[in-house]
Parts: C-alpha cells; sequence; structure tokens
C-alpha cells in the first residue's frame, strides 16, 4: 500500500521535521541570477557595510538571567485606554495586573508573527530583487530577522509564558506581500509599511516599557529596524518615476488598504476575549480613546515621509492618509535623510561610507 501525503506528513510531524501547524502561502515571484556583479546601488553598499558591523548576538548579547517579575505591570497602568473606566473598576488589582501582562504578551506576540513574516518576506527579496547590492544587504536582514524572531520566541515562552496567535488583520497583510509576484509590492509591504509600523511602535515601547529585560531586547531590535526601513527606501528611490499612472495608482491603493489593516490590528480584540471582559465595549473605548487613537497615528510617522519620498503620495493616497489622521507626518524627513543626517550612520566621512568589502 502506498504512503499518502497525509501519512508522509504525519511521519514528519512524529519524528520532528516539521511544525505541528502551519499556514502554507501560495507564492509564485521569478529568481533573478544577476549576471554581472556590478554595484549599481552604492547606498546599499554602504549600509550593507553598517549591517555587518551591527549585528548582535540574541544568546550573549542579552543577559537572560534577567527574572521578569510578572506582579509588577510592564508599562504604565495609566497607559490603558480602560484606565478609569468602568471596566477597569471593575477588576481587581490582581486583574488589573493580569490585563497588563495579557496586553504586554499580546502585543509581543504579534511583533514575533510580524518578525516572521519579515523573514520570510526578505528571504523573498534575496531571491527576486534584480541587482547584486539589494540581494547582500537583503542577506543581512534576513540574519537580523531571525534573530528577532529567536529572541521574542524566547522571551514569550520562557519569561511571559504566553502567545498570542497572529491577529487576523496582520495576517491578512503578511499574506497579501509574501503571495505577491511583484518584488517592488515585497519592498513597499514589507519595508515601508510594516518595518515603518514597528520602527515606530519599538521606539514607543522603548520609551515606555518598565521590564528591564525587553527593554533591553528592544533597544537592540530597534538599531536593526531603522537600516531595515531604509534599505526599502533606498532600494526603491526612482524606480517609480517611469511607471504608468495606473500602476502609480494600483501601488497606491494597496498602500492605503495596508495601512488600514496596520491600524486596526491594534486594538486588542483577543486580549478582551480571554479576560472574558465586555469586547465591544472596550474595543469602542479602545478606537476612540485619545491617547490609543494618537498611538495609532504615531505608527504612520515613518510610513508617510517615505510614501511621498518614492513618489507615491498620489491625491487619492493623500485623501487616504487625512482621513487616518495621519497625513501631517509628510513633513518629517525620510528614513533616507535621517540614514544620511549627522549620527545616522551614514553621514558624511563616518567609517561605513568606506567599500563594505573591506571587513
Amino acid at each position: 500500500m502506498t504512503d499518502t501525503p497525509q501519512d508522509s506528513r504525519k511521519e514528519q510531524v512524529a519524528e520532528g521535521l516539521i511544525a505541528t501547524a502551519f499556514d502554507s502561502i501560495g507564492a509564485t515571484f521569478d529568481t533573478t541570477f544577476v549576471a554581472d556583479y556590478q554595484h549599481l546601488k552604492s547606498d546599499l553598499v554602504r549600509l550593507y557595510g553598517l549591517a555587518k558591523n551591527a549585528q548582535w548576538n540574541g544568546s550573549t548579547d542579552v543577559d537572560w538571567t534577567i527574572e521578569v517579575d510578572r506582579d509588577k505591570p510592564f508599562m504604565p497602568h495609566e497607559d490603558s485606554a480602560l484606565y478609569g473606566t468602568e471596566h477597569w473598576n471593575r477588576l481587581s488589582e490582581e486583574g488589573r495586573h493580569r490585563l497588563n501582562n495579557e496586553f504586554m504578551a499580546w502585543t509581543l506576540s504579534q511583533f514575533l508573527h510580524g518578525e516572521q513574516g519579515a523573514l520570510l518576506a526578505t528571504a523573498q527579496l534575496v531571491d527576486s530583487v534584480p541587482n547584486i547590492d539589494a540581494k547582500l544587504y537583503a542577506s543581512t536582514q534576513v540574519m537580523d530577522e531571525a534573530r528577532h524572531v529567536e529572541v521574542f520566541d524566547r522571551y514569550l515562552h520562557d519569561k511571559l509564558e504566553i502567545v498570542y496567535p497572529i491577529n487576523p488583520e496582520l495576517k491578512l497583510l503578511l499574506e497579501q506581500i509574501l503571495s505577491n509576484s511583484n518584488w517592488d509590492m515585497k519592498y513597499l509591504g514589507m519595508q515601508i509599511l510594516v518595518e515603518g509600523l514597528a520602527l515606530a511602535a519599538f521606539h514607543v515601547m522603548s520609551n515606555n516599557v518598565q521590564e528591564p529585560l525587553i527593554a533591553d531586547i528592544t533597544r537592540l531590535t530597534l538599531q536593526d529596524e531603522a537600516r531595515h526601513v531604509a534599505f526599502g527606501v533606498l532600494s526603491l528611490k526612482g524606480y517609480y518615476d517611469d511607471m504608468t499612472e495606473s500602476e502609480i495608482n494600483e501601488r497606491a491603493e494597496f498602500i492605503y488598504e495596508a495601512s488600514r489593516l496596520m491600524r486596526d490590528r491594534f486594538l486588542g480584540r483577543e486580549v478582551f476575549e480571554k479576560m472574558g471582559m465586555d469586547v465591544e465595549a472596550c474595543l469602542e473605548i479602545e478606537f476612540h480613546d485619545e491617547r490609543s487613537r494618537q498611538f495609532r497615528q504615531y505608527l504612520f510617522s515613518k510610513i508617510v515621509p517615505n510614501v511621498k519620498k518614492l513618489g507615491l503620495l498620489t491625491p487619492s493616497l493623500r485623501k487616504g492618509f487625512a482621513d487616518l489622521g495621519v497625513l501631517d507626518y509628510e513633513h518629517l524627513p525620510s528614513s533616507e535623510e535621517e540614514l544620511f543626517a549627522p549620527g545616522g550612520g551614514l553621514a558624511e566621512g563616518s567609517p561605513e561610507e568606506q567599500s563594505a568589502f573591506v571587513n
């Protein structure tokens, strides 16, 4: 009797060769093997050198001996949208600590799933981008993302012992990015949008989190994320100059729909469900709370100026960003401009200006 594919998979699961639960996302894109090794993107050559010098080890550069006190709040209670409301007042002191812990676990779980998505998307970029400089830099980001998956996975499983599944909005966005056949759309979705949002979110967390171990992990991760967003801007700069209006509009529409998904992924429905709270009432408060609204808007502070820098801030997208309340960020410097500003890593005269291949 011939084994079926299902039988074979059961054997592989039993032997620990594949995960017991996974999603298979269909993807079709061209693998480009470059015919020559001419370095066409000098800025990416320099960024590659910076990335090589900035690698850190998730096992040895993080002090895993730090004990995480789950009886202390990870973030100030006052930062909760529910703070002071009837839903907050109904909770015992223990319940308030638990809500704080669950929200941290939920937030870090979404970071973990997003980092795995970035790992997969960047591996696709190594395959598909049509120049050697982008392939070389993308390979360093694959290592970065693997390290991020490692540390968030370890923190969630060993320290918090709580892991949430991926929320629907993030799952849909990652599926759209990973299944897209156009390499520039992978850049837009991952480097400009997902990584841009993550960069802003890590900034907020690093300024507010009160637990020292995750504060250190966030600080280290933040160093990498700034390079990742700049990688997208440097790679796509000038690429859209010769595109047709319909091609530009297609990308602008993708950016807007992805932005809506990202805005809605931070409401925390799964936490309220797990806590047995009035989900719809809590979501309503979360959505309209002024502090939460400002946080969700700030998440676009790296996205809007980069989209403008790439020439994709069309009239329709401008209106969409205005509806989301984030258009004012268009006046901020792009990630490329920050990278070459004094202290940005690639400022004139910095060591990273030298060829990436001297090391």
